[in-house]
């Protein structure tokens, strides 16, 4: 009898134990299963607040203005047609406008990665007594807002004096001697060569954290070797810097593409594809030479609409063609990083 009892608690224990158990493999399954449901409602409406503008430009610039009247057309159109595409390339001068971007933003994406990479190299491997101050300002000139010093930046490449020699012929002459740099590409060439252009300071401190956890046995053999500091940072830092060097490229042409604010300031002619759009709707009343006024107020947010998919195109294209570059030296930047 005192067995049986024995062997009953001990099956009601084991019972227990199993159920116990079983209720914790129950709590984590429950829990991963509510977690990856967190995890895809997140992106699935993430992608969907990013993708939705995109979207809707795609959807509104190809509609026909029949479509534009019709309640029942939400997303997709009965009636394809691209007329607005038409009407915004004339109205933005899309090739010219090309031309005058590509003629601001490749010289000044080579520049400015190269000077930025040096300097960053500089503040990574070469001790002098001012560095943490210097790199300390550095980081400051980050939050400084670009429009704080517009009006003297304005200023002096209205009146461009390099290194006083204009004032110092001007004593000779009784005028000093100035070049008007507006509404030509050299304001940007010259931001750059000193470090100063679009995001200058964030992808300076890009390559100096890349270059300062890279092995110091590499320039120490390059020393070795016979090379000189410069030597050195063209033969065997900057092959073994690709993947930041990828990364501030992409961020370099995707900055200057999107520039505004210093494009509309030091430009007045041949005005680059971003300020050209902000003009945009500014210029619609070209459309009365293009179309029936009667059709004007239909297509002028069709056309807006084709307008700013025209200036991301080329954006999205070298998203699609460098996506996996970007992410492999994004991850590299990470790890050495």
């Amino acid at each position: 009898m005192e067995v049986a009892t024995k062997s009953k608690g001990a099956k009601v224990a084991r019972n227990f134990e199993l159920s116990g158990f079983g209720r914790a493999i129950l709590k984590k399954r429950l829990f991963s299963f509510l977690k990856n449901l967190f995890r895809y409602l997140f992106i699935i409406g993430m992608s969907y607040v990013l993708l939705y503008p995109v979207l809707f430009l795609i959807s509104n610039a190809f509609r026909d203005k029949v479509d534009l009247l019709d309640p029942s057309v939400v997303w997709i159109p009965k009636h394809f047609s691209i007329e607005s595409f038409k009407l915004a390339n004339e109205i933005l001068g899309y090739a010219q406008s090309i031309k005058n971007t590509l003629i601001i933003l490749i010289p000044s994406v080579i520049i400015q990665t190269f000077i930025c990479m040096m300097v960053g190299y500089g503040f990574a491997r070469f001790r002098f007594k001012e560095r943490e101050i210097l790199f300390g300002i550095l980081l400051f000139t980050i939050i400084v807002p670009m429009q704080t010093i517009i009006v003297p930046l304005y200023v002096k490449f209205r009146h461009f004096d390099f290194f006083y020699f204009g004032k110092l012929i001007g004593l000779f002459t009784g005028k000093p001697l100035t070049v008007n740099l507006l509404d030509t590409p050299w304001t940007f060439y010259i931001l750059n060569t000193f470090g100063m252009g679009i995001r200058s300071s964030l992808y300076i401190f890009i390559f100096r954290q890349f270059f300062r956890n890279m092995p110091t046995e590499l320039e120490e053999a390059a020393k070795i070797d016979g090379c000189g500091p410069f030597s050195t940072f063209l033969r065997v830092m900057v092959p073994n810097a690709t993947g930041a060097i990828i990364t501030v490229l992409l961020f370099t042409i995707v900055w200057h593409w999107n520039d505004y604010y210093l494009s509309a300031m030091f430009f007045t002619d041949n005005l680059p594809l971003s300020v050209m759009l902000t003009i945009l709707n500014e210029r619609m009343n070209l459309l009365n030479n293009l179309v029936n006024a009667n059709d004007i107020y239909l297509l002028r947010s069709s056309v807006l609409e084709a307008g700013c998919l025209l200036v991301i195109l080329p954006l999205i294209v070298i998203y699609i063609i460098g996506q996996r570059y970007f992410t492999e030296s994004i991850e590299r930047t990470g790890i050495v990083g």
